[in-house]
């Protein structure tokens, strides 16, 4: 299968994430030159369509839940429907329902490791606030295999833990507030060109 082009965007978050998330999806322009991934803990029960439905009013971005085989487009919010694990596989989404990591189902390891072993060098991963340590050693993937890795700076965060323990395991990440995340995300992809 051949390596995608382009660059793709994989966000983690879980406590207070809905906050970051909309203020970073509400400074990128509707022309990104990259798709973009979402992880987001909810419970399992939580209705998908209202967490999607506000991320859509804060975005000029086209914000869909994510399906099995969903093809990745630039512009384009794909978010981790609650009890699925969300897989980037070469372009293209893939969903799970294996074993909670880190207990949680979307886990953010799980998105941004194989958002990092498709798009390597031109992955972003992002982690956000929460209460855990989930997307630290997903993180750690995506410097790895040469992609950039963002951290939300803990003191702007709801809760710290989260982006501490992605610190940790990576501490040459780039560290921002959720406002000069989006701007390095837009400097980093660009605008896609008109068709």
């Amino acid at each position: 299968m051949s390596e995608p082009r382009g660059r793709l965007v994989a966000i983690g978050a879980s406590w207070g994430g809905l906050d970051a998330l909309r203020t970073i999806l509400g400074g990128l322009p509707a022309e990104l030159g990259a798709p973009v991934v979402v992880a987001q803990h909810r419970a399992p029960e939580s209705h998908p369509t209202a967490f999607t439905d506000l991320l859509r009013a804060a975005t000029a971005l086209a914000v869909c839940e994510a399906d099995d085989k969903d093809v990745l487009r630039p512009g384009t919010v794909h978010v981790a429907a609650p009890a699925y694990h969300l897989l980037v596989d070469h372009g293209s989404l893939a969903l799970s329902t294996d074993e909670p990591v880190q207990y949680a189902r979307p886990s953010i390891d799980v998105l941004l490791e194989t958002a990092a072993e498709s798009y390597r060098e031109t992955c972003i991963g992002v982690v956000l606030t929460g209460a855990n340590a989930d997307g630290a050693r997903g993180l750690a993937r995506v410097a790895e295999l040469g992609g950039i890795a963002i951290v939300q700076d803990p003191a702007t965060a709801a809760r710290a833990e989260m982006p501490r323990a992605a610190l940790t395991a990576v501490p040459g990440a780039l560290v921002a507030d959720p406002h000069r995340i989006a701007a390095a995300i837009v400097d980093l992809c660009g605008i896609r060109a008109a068709a």
